[in-house]
């Protein structure tokens, strides 16, 4: 019960940063899509933690670590808090490119649904992720006192990375679902952070995961199948 609450607490206080990223910028609460989408993210959120708690508590416990730790890579230090930083600024550009900029002409209703299916996907991507690998911890660490194991089947015998896919598209969704092309463009920005990301993670288990050599042979493509 108590691994449940910290959950539920640790995924409320998520969806309240990203509420805040969204519409502290817009100025208004009348933000139909935008609170749309807050109330479902909470919703399946929620229900996504009890899941992974009854079902794979590691797991659980592995996203509820300290974001920090003495045998994090310095270069992870230094990306993990960009990239937070990024995708928050890339968060609050949303609005001020719906309400002010209007860079782009914005999405039409069909474009809008389909990002609502592509973020759906990307939201299934993540969790079975996290159901399917008990190591997928938020910061790069060498897990050895874990016992952390080589994960190669599932969505990781597809790609290396699922998580970072499965993020990527959750937040190329939201944008075409709030209606800003501009953003799509500017998503960029935290995609170079992921893929720097991605390059100290691998090297990290290269070092300390005993088969993940072998496994990059094996599984060649880190987020797309036959591009990356």
């Amino acid at each position: 019960m108590a691994l449940i609450l910290r959950g539920l607490i640790g995924g409320l206080f998520q969806v309240g940063l990203v509420g805040a990223a969204l519409l502290i910028p817009a100025g208004s609460w009348d933000w139909p899509r935008a609170t749309q989408f807050l109330v479902v993210y909470a919703v399946v959120n929620s229900i996504s933690i009890v899941a992974l708690a009854r079902y794979s508590p590691d797991s659980l416990e592995a996203r509820l670590e300290a974001p920090a730790s003495a045998t994090q890579p310095l270069a992870d230090r230094i990306i993990t808090p960009l990239f937070i930083l990024s995708l928050l600024g890339w968060l609050a550009f949303i609005p001020i490119d719906v309400f002010r900029l209007q860079l782009l002409p914005p999405p039409r209703v069909g474009v809008c649904t389909l990002g609502a299916v592509i973020g759906v996907i990307g939201y299934a991507f993540i969790w079975t992720t996290l159901f399917q690998n008990a190591f997928a911890a938020p910061i790069v660490r060498d897990q050895s006192e874990r016992g952390q194991v080589l994960i190669d089947s599932g969505l990781y015998g597809r790609i290396r990375h699922p998580f970072y896919a499965g993020l990527f598209l959750f937040f190329l969704g939201l944008a075409l679902w709030l209606q800003s092309y501009a953003a799509v463009l500017l998503l960029l920005v935290p995609g170079v952070l992921i893929i720097a990301r991605i390059l100290v993670e691998e090297r990290t288990l290269d070092e300390s995961l005993a088969g993940y050599a072998e496994y990059r042979t094996k599984v060649p493509y880190r987020l797309l199948p036959y591009v990356w």
